[in-house]
This record gives C-alpha cells, sequence and structure tokens, in this order.
C-alpha cells in the first residue's frame, strides 16, 4: 500500500466518524426499560444518515428485551424511507425472536407517512397497543 493509500483510507475513516458524529447530532434515542417491554424514544430526524446508528440500537433492545419494543415518534421532526426500511428490518428481527415491535406516537406527516405506504398495520399486531398511546415503564 503507497503513503496515498493510506492517506486515502486515513481520510475516509475520518469522513465516515464525521458522518456517524452528525447522525447522533441529529437523532437522539434514549431507552426505558420496563415490566412491560422497552420503550424506545427517539427525537430528532430518522433518515438515511441516522438509520444506521438507530438500526445498531434498536437491533440490541430487540436482542435483550424478552417482550415488546416499543418505538415512540412523538418528537421526530422528519422520517424518510430508510427510516421505515430500519422499523421494517426491527419487525422482522422481533417475529423471528417471537416479541413484538409496536409504533406509538404516529401524528401530521409521519402518521400519514405510515398510512399512505401501507406499512401501519405491520406495527399493530398482538401486544401492540394503539400507536397514539403510552408504554407503562419504570
Amino acid at each position: 500500500m503507497t503513503e496515498r493509500d493510506d492517506g486515502v483510507l486515513a481520510y475516509g475513516r475520518r469522513r465516515a466518524l464525521i458522518d456517524l458524529m452528525t447522525a447522533m447530532r441529529d437523532l437522539e434515542i434514549t431507552e426505558q426499560r420496563g415490566s412491560e417491554g422497552t420503550l424506545v424514544r427517539l427525537r430528532g430526524r430518522l433518515d438515511i444518515d441516522s438509520s444506521p446508528a438507530f438500526r445498531d440500537r434498536l437491533q440490541i433492545a430487540l436482542e435483550e428485551s424478552p417482550k415488546t419494543v416499543t418505538v415512540d415518534l412523538a418528537q421526530v421532526s422528519y422520517l424518510d424511507v430508510s427510516g421505515i426500511a430500519t422499523l421494517i428490518e426491527g419487525l422482522k428481527i422481533a417475529r423471528s425472536r417471537n416479541s413484538g415491535l409496536c409504533l406509538q406516537g404516529l401524528q401530521g406527516r409521519i402518521a400519514h407517512l405510515f398510512q399512505a405506504t401501507g406499512v401501519l398495520p405491520l406495527f399493530q399486531g398482538p401486544g401492540c397497543a394503539d400507536a397514539s398511546s403510552e408504554l407503562k415503564v419504570s
């Protein structure tokens, strides 16, 4: 490997780190565990830049929670198709583990996006409350 190749690789690593830090600034993810499952609250933008970090956190929550994981979208200001794809990927993981992935806090344009794309019923299975209700956590 040449010195130029090392420089290109180092630049690529720095760029990936900057992108990750930007995504983390754009989306805040918090978790609360309770007797009824885990609540993952999102705040900010769930888009192509922040979806990978959210995917990682969601996968961990699904692996650690024996029951339902509920994702609260009430404070999500923007959601794109990559965010929906990440949620569907999480639903697939949950079903393979015989647990649930539910949504709550859908409102405005984000609620309309879920209805217009037809994916909302996927998240309204057994163990899921109405998408606007709260999960009890301790």
